[in-house]
């Protein structure tokens, strides 16, 4: 049996892990069996740029941790599992390890709670799949840019008209202007 001190210690770890969990926006599963260590570290630092915690936890102290949350997902923590932990926007770090289990055959999403909700491998991967909020927001202002760019061109395109067929009006009545006066003078040198 284990010692008090063990114990006491792990309790202090799954305490620890769920307060991290719950104030999570994302918390990840994923199987790491077979990547090397460089991928690895790799990974882990790719990771932290999108501000995300990586850690390898016993399964135990995870399941733990997700039911002191109020959250079962037992099926997710079966063999190795890396957790990944994010307080802040959870799409660039689903992104990230979406991205990454593409490019590596042996490293998978098992599972994961978005938002306080458990969420499928399906979902997660589908949502790793959209644009950022970024590439919506960039999307939906070149729509709205692109008819009033067009309207512009439109006006433009009528001032332009309108000058030169002001251009050629002022010219039609200097020609009409110069056929009076001279009119008017041939009239006077006649008489």
């Amino acid at each position: 049996m284990a010692s008090e001190k063990i114990i006491k210690m792990k309790e202090e770890e799954v305490k620890k892990l769920a307060e991290k969990m719950k104030d999570a926006s994302l918390v990840l599963l994923t199987d790491y069996r077979g990547i090397s260590v460089a991928d690895d570290t790799a990974l882990r630092k790719t990771v932290r740029t999108v501000g995300a915690e990586y850690c390898v936890i016993k399964n135990n102290i995870t399941r733990r941790a997700l039911k002191e949350c109020g959250i079962e997902i037992d099926e997710a923590l079966v063999g190795p599992t890396a957790v990944i932990i994010t307080q802040e926007e959870y799409l660039p770090a689903l992104k990230a390890i979406y991205k990454y289990s593409k490019s590596n055959q042996f490293y998978s999403i098992k599972g994961g709670v978005l938002e306080g909700k458990v969420s499928s491998v399906e979902e997660l991967n589908t949502l790793a799949q959209l644009p950022s909020r970024e590439e919506l927001i960039s999307k939906f202002l070149g729509s709205i840019q692109s008819p009033i760019a067009n309207f512009a061109r439109v006006i433009k395109q009528i001032a332009e008209k309108l000058l030169e067929l002001e251009t050629e009006e002022i010219a039609d009545k200097r020609g009409m202007f110069q056929l009076f006066s001279n009119l008017i003078r041939n009239r006077m040198t006649k008489k």
